[in-house]
């Protein structure tokens, strides 16, 4: 009785309440209410992960949390184009690659910086960045880059031959990954040298009911966060356009919310001296919102004969290229920098301020 009177559990029950309600469109307070809601259930996530990380061990609590959070993203994206129709061709391209540089200059850069900060240099291994890197660039060179460059349709789109063909080579590059991070490599992606004066905690048991309440809120909580972010997302362009802002910028909020609980996860790591699992995190997580919506889209719109857009432009393509060039830099060495960090956070602002202005 006591573990369902938690807040990890309480708050996304009265998340899913007030969603189904119908009271959040309905006025301002119940908007606010919605917001706090919607940071609190980040939190029960986070919390969750945790636990179900505690308990099945690395690598695997953070491909959890990753796919989790990634399948909730493709159902929106599936969706909002099936409802939109035509109009939302360039939905998927948006979404990816906004949550791309999130993860690569935001997390990555957050984690090296206040890592950097508390412990002055963390250890990582480099080996498992190489194979996350190498899985990653193969993936966006197939999603992103190529369909802008391809002659077989004009404009930034794949023929279906080329889709197909896009999409079976994400499955296989992230399957391998996979493979590799649990079974074959799962050594290089294990926690190392953490500091022997750091404070340690000292686990709790997590017995099946505990584990199996955490993966069932995580799911909710997940979901919950995701419906209250698409909900509250006219008011959030309704203010981003009163600032006389570009609505291009709603998508980046609403990947940003959608990886707060990924975003606070990996932080937490960090500052626990365990960046191992922050890159684990990040770049486990960029793969898999490319590797999984990409192919997951291309079925839809392949089946109902729906056109998607999939190629950027040559400015958005050099900033993918940027951080991706200076993601592979900053982590070649096993070692970090809070250097390396502050220059991947000027990326970020860089994306979004040239995203103000273009």
């Amino acid at each position: 009785m006591k573990k369902l009177l938690q807040w990890t559990i309480i708050i996304p029950v009265l998340s899913w309440v007030l969603f189904f309600s119908g009271l959040i469109e309905s006025s301002n307070i119940f908007q606010i209410i919605a917001s706090f809601l919607l940071i609190f259930s980040v939190m029960s996530a986070v919390h969750h992960s945790e636990i179900i990380a505690e308990r099945v061990g690395e690598p695997y609590g953070t491909i959890i949390l990753a796919i989790s959070i990634t399948i909730i993203e493709v159902s929106i994206v599936v969706s909002l184009m099936l409802s939109d129709g035509p109009a939302a061709a360039s939905l998927a391209r948006d979404t990816v690659y906004a949550a791309t540089m999130l993860i690569l200059n935001g997390i990555i850069g957050l984690c090296l910086f206040i890592g950097a900060l508390k412990h002055y240099e963390q250890n990582f291994s480099p080996s498992s960045v190489t194979i996350g890197l190498v899985s990653l660039v193969s993936i966006i060179v197939f999603t992103l880059v190529f369909p802008t460059f391809t002659e077989s349709v004009s404009g930034s789109y794949y023929s279906i031959p080329q889709l197909v063909f896009a999409s079976i080579a994400c499955l296989v590059i992230y399957s391998s990954f996979l493979f590799a991070q649990t079974k074959r490599y799962r050594q290089y992606f294990l926690t190392i040298g953490e500091d022997e004066n750091e404070e340690k905690t000292v686990p709790f048991p997590i017995n099946n009911k505990i584990f199996i309440t955490s993966l069932v809120f995580l799911i909710v909580s997940l979901g919950i966060v995701v419906l209250l972010a698409k909900t509250l997302s006219p008011t959030i362009e309704s203010i981003i356009i009163s600032y006389n802002l570009p609505k291009t910028l709603v998508g980046v909020v609403i990947a940003a919310i959608i990886l707060l609980p990924e975003a606070i996860a990996a932080i937490i790591a960090a500052r626990k001296n365990k960046l191992q699992t922050s890159i684990n995190l990040a770049l486990g997580s960029a793969l898999a919102s490319i590797g999984l919506t990409i192919p997951s889209v291309a079925i839809v719109c392949i089946m109902l004969d729906m056109p998607i857009i999939l190629g950027l432009d040559i400015k958005s393509i050099v900033l993918l290229a940027l951080s991706v060039f200076t993601v592979m830099l900053s982590l070649s060495k096993g070692k970090s920098n809070i250097v390396y960090g502050v220059v991947l956070l000027v990326n970020l602002f860089a994306f979004i301020f040239l995203m103000i202005y273009p």
